[in-house]
C-alpha cells in the first residue's frame, strides 16, 4: 500500500503539514535498553479488564479464545497533519507508532496462520484510535487503556508527556490467560512483527 493510499483513506486526501514523514523512522533514533520494567510480567494472569475496541466493543483479553494473542502496546500514533510532541524523536522508543501497526498489518495474515489474533493498545481514547485504524486500514481491533486500568493492573512501564500518561512500546503474547512472552524493549518498531513472528515459529 502506498502513502498516498495510506493518506487518501477515508474518502479525503490529508494534507501532510509535518515537518517530517509520519510514516518513516527518522535517522539515528535513540536505541531504548532493557531497564528491568517487564521482567515481572512473564507468568502473570492476564486481568479481567473490558476494554474498548475500535470496533465499538468491550474485549476481555483474558477470555481470548485463539491459541495465542500478541498485544502490541506503544505509546502514542500522531497524525498526518500534526507535529509530533516537542522533544518526541529523543525519548528512546517514543517513535515508530505507525509503522509498527502498519508492519503487524502487512504480516497480518501470517500471524494469524500461526494461530495468533492481535490487538493494538494505548492510552489514547477508542475515538481518536477509530482514526488511525480507518487510515492505516488495520483489518485487527485497537485497544483502549485510556483509564490505565490494564496498565496499571499489569504494572506496565509508562512515561509522561506532555501530561499524558503512555505505555512504553512492548509486546505481550498471551496464552490460555497468561502472559507467555515479552518484548521488551521494542526496536525498532516497523521490524518487530518479523520478530514476533519468528518467534511464535521458533
Amino acid at each position: 500500500m502506498t502513502r498516498r493510499t495510506l493518506l487518501a483513506a477515508g474518502g479525503a486526501l490529508l494534507q501532510n503539514k509535518r515537518k517530517d514523514d509520519i510514516y518513516q523512522l527518522p535517522p539515528n533514533l535513540p536505541v531504548p535498553v532493557d531497564d528491568g520494567a517487564c521482567k515481572h510480567l512473564p507468568g502473570l494472569a492476564v486481568p479481567s479488564i473490558p476494554l474498548r475496541s475500535t470496533a465499538n466493543r468491550r474485549v476481555d483479553l483474558s477470555r481470548i479464545s485463539a491459541a495465542r494473542t500478541v498485544v502490541y502496546c506503544y505509546p502514542h500514533t500522531g497524525k498526518p497533519d500534526q507535529d509530533p510532541p516537542p522533544g518526541w524523536n529523543d525519548i528512546p522508543g517514543a517513535r515508530g507508532c505507525t509503522p509498527e501497526s502498519c508492519s503487524f498489518r502487512e504480516h497480518h495474515k501470517e500471524l494469524l496462520a500461526l494461530r495468533a489474533e492481535v490487538f493494538g493498545l494505548s492510552t489514547q481514547t477508542a475515538e481518536y484510535q477509530q482514526e488511525l485504524v480507518q487510515r492505516l486500514h488495520l483489518p485487527f481491533e485497537v485497544l483502549s487503556d485510556a483509564e490505565l486500568a490494564f496498565t496499571k493492573a499489569l504494572r506496565l512501564p509508562t512515561f509522561t508527556v506532555q501530561g499524558m500518561i503512555l505505555i512504553k512500546r512492548l509486546t505481550l503474547v498471551l496464552s490460555r490467560g497468561k502472559i507467555e512472552k515479552v518484548f521488551y524493549p521494542v526496536f525498532p518498531p516497523d521490524k518487530h512483527a518479523q520478530e514476533v513472528i519468528a518467534w511464535l515459529r521458533g
